[in-house]
């Protein structure tokens, strides 16, 4: 039987570009490209791993986001993935990790899975905790945050390299496991796999097709919101310090004024 491997990815804005918060305090994706989360490569990397070390296996990329977020699945499809489930629908505007979760756990069971894959954050929320509240909703094991992850026998296995200790683990598939960016460098796409990807299938689905409720996600719904919030102070220009024999004095008086010394 196939291994049915599904890795959540996200869309995010380039972290180069000019982000900031829409009227609404929800995070202006528009005036800003976007590209697919750098964290959730890994997550395809080792799906793909996993998958060549495989009898057989299958790989989805899912993703939940705007008609735009079609590039992130493209690009994982070029990685190598077989298929893509693109979830939108405009009632999942200022969706939070809560909303979020719910819908893909959704769309993973409709999908059907073996074993689910994540990044560790994304760039942009950079909150961590979604493939936890995944695996809660699917009610299968979690292991996350791991540097290298195998299967074998029905089973996940994984290191997870902490600050004062590693760790071996296992679980039973069904499982949800998320990785982390020292698990190995991700591919980049050849000209063939780039090609490919646009005869891959992207299969699309809103809210009904999951049978989600409008208020159950979107601003409605969230759990947590942005009251308010303040841009960033333009950069000034520095203080310059020329040396003509105080130079060293000026120096230490200014570093102990910022309480650098």
């Amino acid at each position: 039987m196939s291994l049915r491997i599904v890795v959540c990815v996200k869309y995010v804005p380039d972290a180069t570009g000019d982000r900031h918060f829409a009227e609404d305090l929800t995070t202006d994706r528009e005036s800003v490209d976007g590209l697919l989360s750098e964290l959730d490569e890994y997550a395809v990397e080792q799906a793909l791993q996993i998958s060549e070390d495989a009898d057989d296996a299958e790989i989805t990329v899912l993703t939940v986001g705007p008609d735009d977020a079609k590039d992130a699945l493209r690009k994982a499809l070029s990685m190598g993935a077989d298929k893509a489930v693109h979830v939108e629908d405009d009632d999942l505007h200022g969706t939070d990790a809560m909303g979020t979760s719910a819908v893909l756990a959704k769309a993973v069971e409709k999908t059907g899975y073996d074993l689910v894959v994540c990044g560790m954050a994304s760039t942009d929320g950079t909150m961590g905790v979604l493939p936890a509240m995944l695996a809660e909703r699917l009610g299968v094991p979690q292991v996350t945050l791991l540097s290298e992850v195998s299967v074998t026998d029905g089973k996940v296995n994984g290191r997870r390299d902490g600050d004062a200790a590693t760790e071996q683990l296992e679980a039973s598939l069904p499982a949800v496991v998320s990785v982390t960016d020292l698990s190995g460098e991700a591919r980049y796409p050849s000209f063939k796999g780039i090609m490919a990807a646009k005869k891959k299938p992207v299969e699309s689905l809103d809210l009904d097709d999951l049978d989600i409720e409008a208020d159950e996600v979107g601003l409605e719904g969230a759990w947590t919101k942005v009251d308010d919030a303040t841009p960033r102070p333009a950069r000034t220009a520095g203080t310059v310090v020329k040396d003509e024999g105080e130079g060293g004095k000026q120096l230490a008086e200014y570093l102990a004024g910022q309480k650098f010394i």
